[in-house]
């Protein structure tokens, strides 16, 4: 799966390296933001400066696909379309809460619906 990830400044990352990304959850917006990236080739470590990064973090891996750096008057960022590879990214976890939480919905469901409140059959006696 395709992941784009937006950073700022320039951050040069050739198509085809492996990176390790390091993302969180902002407890503001609950979105994953990215705190630090690596690319495993060249071993350059690029680190969002921010203050307490908290103890949720998640780290996944993948290759790069295209990299596009945009410079304005503002600064610079960096936008990185990722082959996502490795373990799950933040959004994973939130993803499988709410399939969590859908499949037993379901099952409740299908417990009203379906007889699951009947006592089984009694088996019939066998005759040799």
């Amino acid at each position: 799966m395709d992941r784009s990830i937006v950073m700022p400044g320039q951050i040069a990352i050739a198509q085809g390296h492996r990176v390790e990304a390091t993302e969180r959850l902002d407890p503001l917006s609950g979105e994953a933001v990215i705190v630090t990236l690596v690319d495993l080739e060249t071993n350059i470590r690029y680190r969002i400066a921010e203050e307490g990064y908290g103890v949720d973090l998640v780290r996944w891996l993948g290759r790069v696909l295209d990299c596009t750096i945009s410079v304005s008057a503002t600064g610079a960022r960096t936008e990185l379309r990722i082959d996502a590879t490795g373990p799950g990214a933040v959004g994973a976890k939130v993803a499988l809460r709410d399939a969590d939480a859908a499949a037993d919905a379901a099952k409740a469901e299908a417990d009203r619906w379906g007889g699951a409140d009947r006592p089984p059959p009694e088996e019939p006696e066998r005759f040799w």
